[in-house]
Order: C-alpha cells, then structure tokens, then sequence
C-alpha cells in the first residue's frame, strides 16, 4: 500500500470517453472530464486511507478502511455503495449504483500509476505520474 502514498497527475488516458459513457455521463461532463488532468493524492491516517482528487475547479475527498463498505457520492453525482480492497500489489475498487458496477484497479507500473478502469465490459486506462 506504501507505494500509493504520494501524489498522482494524469499524464493519459485511453478509452475513457467510452468508459463515462458505459457508467452512466452525459455528453458535457464526457467532454470535461476529458480535457482536465485530475492530481489523485493518497494518505493515510491511523487505519484509514484517504484518496484527495483534485482539478482546477473542484477538490474532493473519499476515506475508507481497507475492505470496508462505505457510501460514495461521485463528482458526477452518482451515489454508490463502495469498497476497496488491496489484493497483492492492486487496489482495486467496486462501485455498485442503480444496476450498475465498475472496477478501479490501481497498481504501480514502472513508477507510473495505472488505473484500468471497468464498466459494461468498457474498459480504460489511466496513467499517471508523480507529482
């Protein structure tokens, strides 16, 4: 997990227009979400992670405790029922809202993060670097 910790900026994305559309966005927030590089900063307090997602517009915050549930309102709205677990070397998030599910997976790569993210068999890659 210690290898998360540190600060995160999208330098690409692949598929993700495909992505937001399986999961449920409209066309204008398809548009914005496409064109901003978010900086993803993980900590940690006692036994709680904590995820900071910022853009030049909005900062927002999850915490959850590995393995744990907890409700997740999304930038876009959506309200989910959330757990993140860590499996070897990949933190793997489930969001499940309505009918639906998508996957995050984290992992480090070549001091890159990846994320491949899942929904309706769509899938996209973010990567990032550190700050």
């Amino acid at each position: 997990m210690e290898a998360f910790f540190a600060s995160w900026k999208v330098v690409k994305f692949e598929h993700l227009d495909d992505y937001l559309k399986a999961i449920g966005l409209n066309d204008e927030f398809i548009s914005f979400a496409t064109v901003i590089k978010p900086v993803f900063t993980f900590s940690q307090e006692d036994d709680i992670v904590v995820l900071k997602t910022q853009t030049v517009i909005k900062e927002s915050e999850i915490r959850f405790r590995l393995g744990e549930e907890f409700d997740q309102v999304t930038s876009d709205g959506r309200v989910c029922k959330t757990v993140i677990t860590l499996d070897g070397d990949k933190l793997i998030q489930v969001q499940k809202w309505d009918s639906k599910e998508a996957t995050e997976v984290r992992e480090i790569q070549d001091g890159k993060l990846i994320m491949t993210l899942t929904c309706d068999e769509v899938t996209a890659v973010i990567i990032c670097e550190k700050v």
